[in-house]
């Protein structure tokens, strides 16, 4: 091994070390943000008196505001530069899901998910696919980087399957 591959390595292990654990938790909170939704059906419709299909459209349209703003929060992510954008993701997620708490109409529901959508439109294609992985990590470390990345899904599965641990819901 040359030196060149050998200070690449030591670069390469240094930002997994040093980056992967925030994505990671990023990430975790996004799946944990949309299964989330499911396991407050029942009290969202006793709250708000939604029906089925009300809360199936809320839950979709989500995904609505996700896929139109997908594209220009990319192009803004590589505008502004990641740091920047990847916090205004996080900061604009967090305010709109905490507003969810103030959903008592179906009209709301489904404003707050749409804007939910558009606060997380950019996060999972800009850090795996457009930008953030690919400055990071050269291509030969990129799929061991990606890797630890999806671990995410199962780590966020098994703290849904927490509940009741310490007197916190799933």
């Amino acid at each position: 091994m040359n030196e060149s591959a050998s200070a690449e390595g030591a670069v390469t292990s240094r930002v997994m070390r040093r980056l992967l654990p925030f994505l990671l938790l990023m990430y975790v909170l996004a799946l944990l943000d949309r299964a989330n939704i499911g396991f407050a059906q029942k009290a969202l419709q006793q709250d708000t008196g939604l029906t089925n299909a009300a809360f199936a459209f809320g839950a979709g349209v989500f995904f609505v505001g996700y896929a139109i703003f997908e594209v220009p929060s990319n192009l803004l992510l590589h505008r502004v530069g990641a740091k920047l954008w990847m916090c205004r993701i996080m900061v604009t997620w967090g305010l709109v899901s905490a507003a969810m708490a103030f959903a008592h109409s179906a009209t709301a529901f489904y404003v707050l998910r749409f804007l939910l959508g558009v606060a997380e439109a950019g996060f999972f294609p800009g850090i795996v696919f457009v930008y953030y992985l690919t400055r990071w990590f050269p291509q030969s470390s990129r799929a061991r980087a990606l890797g630890v990345f999806y671990f995410g899904a199962p780590l966020s599965g098994l703290l849904l399957d927490l509940h009741g641990a310490l007197g916190f819901a799933g």
